[in-house]
């Protein structure tokens, strides 16, 4: 197995129950995969899950300094804690900071039969 860092994720890997992430709340998840490890983030909201990268597009820099904390303190958007980008939780689009226009990088999860899994 390597360490390189990687950008993508087969499908159909199990992260988890989704009671595993609080409605409203964001949780890091490193994959360890034959051609390196991983690094992502979900964000649920309801019975949705919505996956990204762990990488800010601006600096290339893990958007958490803080394990798990992705989101303004309403929870309402995700945020660079490096340099206060800003992004759209359903798309991931920078809505405001350094990157505007930008957007981070889709990590495709799915809920299926109550789990978190690579789509």
């Amino acid at each position: 197995m390597s360490d390189e860092r990687v950008f993508a994720t087969p499908p159909g890997v199990r992260l988890g129950p989704v009671g595993l992430i609080a409605d409203g709340a964001a949780r890091n998840f490193v994959l360890q995969l034959r051609a390196g490890r991983f690094h992502g983030f979900v964000v649920r909201r309801g019975d949705a899950v919505h996956g990204y990268v762990d990488r800010c597009p601006h600096m290339g820099l893990p958007l958490a300094q803080e394990l798990d904390r992705y989101l303004t303190p309403d929870a309402e958007l995700i945020a660079c804690s490096w340099h206060s980008a800003l992004f759209a939780i359903e798309t991931g689009e920078c809505v405001g900071g350094p990157c505007k226009g930008q957007r981070l990088t889709a990590w495709p999860v799915a809920v299926a039969e109550g789990q978190i899994v690579t789509a």
